[in-house]
């Protein structure tokens, strides 16, 4: 039986030995595929141990976390193929592009509605975003180091080298968006795990995470090569707006809920 690491192992030497040729850009996309998607594959599954243990108490809970799972893969997807997936048609390597395409903002939205649809589909009525905080950050870090080994996400190209810059496959310096956006990650965490530990605004935490991740996504495009549609700024810019307006808008409804004197009196 060939073992998952041995797979990972697999998809990573085809990903490093390939060629610059369209065929040797599709193995090298397929190695790194393959090595990623095991990658993705423990962590859905270390999540989903966890969320079995806590389903002990309530079995809704593992059908929540998959309502998440599926709501974040269809996320991922269709956000980016609306940010920049449209400027690919007619590309050689266009379905590849399409196929392999998605996007960190797209997965945080769309799991946060596949959780909810399946809140309301169970009948659970109690907030589950805290543990979500928790979990996110580790999945986008995984997911990242995958990029960096790649050479996928890039930075825009600098003007000189500098100790901060990577060099790209063509020896070009470029802002390092990848150790960036893993550097702000690890930060979530630490910033969660303090706010868990001395019980701070229980119920809150993922709202504060889409808000964080929202603001510092809008910024650091900027310094990422992605494509400008319009206003000088990249359909990722205009998703992080949105992330951000309906992240305050949920931490405001949140906030009233928790709030006893916004409790209406009985007569």
């Amino acid at each position: 039986m060939v073992s998952p690491f041995a797979i990972i192992t697999a998809g990573i030497l085809l990903g490093i030995r390939t060629g610059d040729s369209i065929a040797g850009k599709a193995l090298q996309a397929i190695g790194w595929t393959i090595a990623c998607a095991f990658l993705s594959l423990g962590l859905q599954l270390a999540g989903c141990s966890l969320w079995h243990r806590l389903a002990r108490r309530d079995t809704r809970l593992l059908l929540i976390y998959l309502g998440g799972l599926f709501g974040a893969a269809l996320g991922a997807k269709l956000l980016y193929l609306l940010a920049e997936g449209w400027l690919d048609y007619g590309q050689p390597d266009q379905w590849l592009r399409w196929a392999t395409g998605k996007t960190v903002l797209g997965a945080l939205a769309g799991g946060y509605g596949g959780v909810e649809l399946a809140k309301r589909w169970v009948g659970y009525p109690q907030a589950t975003g805290d543990l979500f905080a928790s979990v996110a950050p580790v999945g986008i870090i995984l997911g990242r180091i995958g990029c960096l080994l790649q050479g996928c996400c890039l930075g825009a190209v600098c003007e000189r080298p500098a100790w901060w810059t990577l060099a790209d496959r063509h020896g070009h310096p470029r802002w390092p968006a990848v150790p960036v956006e893993i550097v702000f990650n690890a930060l979530a965490l630490v910033g969660f795990a303090g706010l868990r530990r001395n019980r701070s605004l229980p119920g809150q935490h993922f709202h504060l995470y889409l808000l964080g991740y929202g603001a510092f996504r809008f910024v650091h495009e900027f310094g990422r090569d992605t494509p400008r549609i319009a206003f000088g700024l990249s359909g990722y810019q205009f998703a992080s707006l949105t992330l951000i307006a309906f992240a305050a808008w949920r931490f405001r409804q949140r906030t009233k809920q928790a709030d006893p004197a916004a409790m209406p009196t009985t007569p």
